[in-house]
């Protein structure tokens, strides 16, 4: 399948309406403390939040382009062996940090973005807790709003003006983060962590709040297209530990370890550690 849609700014503010309403499914139900769960094969948990923010997105962007199939995190097995012929397709995660939703933290997101020919060239991120999305699209720009307000334009920041700030989530730090702390110190003697959850961390980036986010560990796809489309539009990258760039919609859907940076004079490769 090889439909190319044309990326605007209309397109895009209504991929952002479409992640704010299943992030209202997912707070009514964590009001309504419907926080049953079940776990998947690969034992993640699954709960009810997941699955009706995966229905509001699949129907809505059915109505809005329904000449682009959709791959979520929940779809049917079905999808995922057609996704490879597949050139252009939305990517969802539904709900991006199951677990911090279930332990009552803030830092759960919905990701949506627009692939073709493996890049994404369209992202929404919306987090519901804090009411916050970043969103941006190849040609448009890369943006953070209250949605109802309006959008204020984000970049990355230069490194070379403050201190190095690096973004992690407690819950995934390991060895090998601390080795690559330990390893970038005699460059940057002031290093600051911030710890945030789900795709919120690529944000940061985007943003200009962080610089660098160093993943050693296992994500999917539809964890990082979202913001990884965000934070390419606001002058940043994302690159596996060799630098080569992310690509979508691979053969095998788990990402290669990679860096997430806002700095293009700084190759990050050269402090991995492991």
């Amino acid at each position: 399948m090889n439909v190319k849609h044309k990326i605007n700014r209309r397109l895009l503010d209504k991929v952002a309406d479409i992640a704010t309403m299943a992030g209202q499914e997912i707070l009514n139900l964590h009001d309504n403390l419907d926080l049953s769960v079940d776990y998947k094969q690969d034992g993640s948990p699954l709960t009810l939040a997941d699955l009706r923010s995966h229905e509001v997105i699949q129907s809505s962007l059915q109505e809005l382009t329904p000449d682009i199939p959709i791959l979520s995190e929940e779809s049917l097995e079905e999808i995922h062996n057609q996704r490879l012929n597949w050139s252009t397709l939305w990517m969802v995660d539904p709900l991006d940090g199951t677990k911090d939703f279930l332990a009552g933290k803030k830092g759960f997101t919905v990701n949506i973005a627009l692939i073709q020919d493996s890049r994404p060239v369209l992202g929404v991120v919306y987090a519901p807790a804090y009411n916050l999305l970043h969103f941006g699209a190849h040609g448009i720009g890369a943006f953070c709003a209250t949605p109802g307000y309006r959008p204020r334009p984000i970049q990355t920041r230069d490194l070379r003006k403050r201190g190095l700030v690096m973004v992690a989530s407690r819950s995934h730090w390991n060895a090998n983060l601390h080795r690559f702390r330990c390893s970038v110190l005699p460059r940057f003697p002031k290093v600051k962590t911030v710890y945030i959850g789900s795709s919120l961390k690529i944000c940061l980036v985007a943003e200009g709040v962080a610089d660098v986010y160093p993943r050693f560990g296992p994500t999917s796809e539809w964890d990082t297209a979202a913001a990884h489309c965000v934070l390419e539009v606001a002058g940043g990258k994302m690159q596996d530990v060799d630098g080569n760039p992310l690509e979508y919609n691979k053969l095998d859907i788990l990402n290669p370890w990679f860096f997430a940076s806002g700095s293009s004079e700084v190759n990050w490769g050269e402090f991995n550690t492991i």
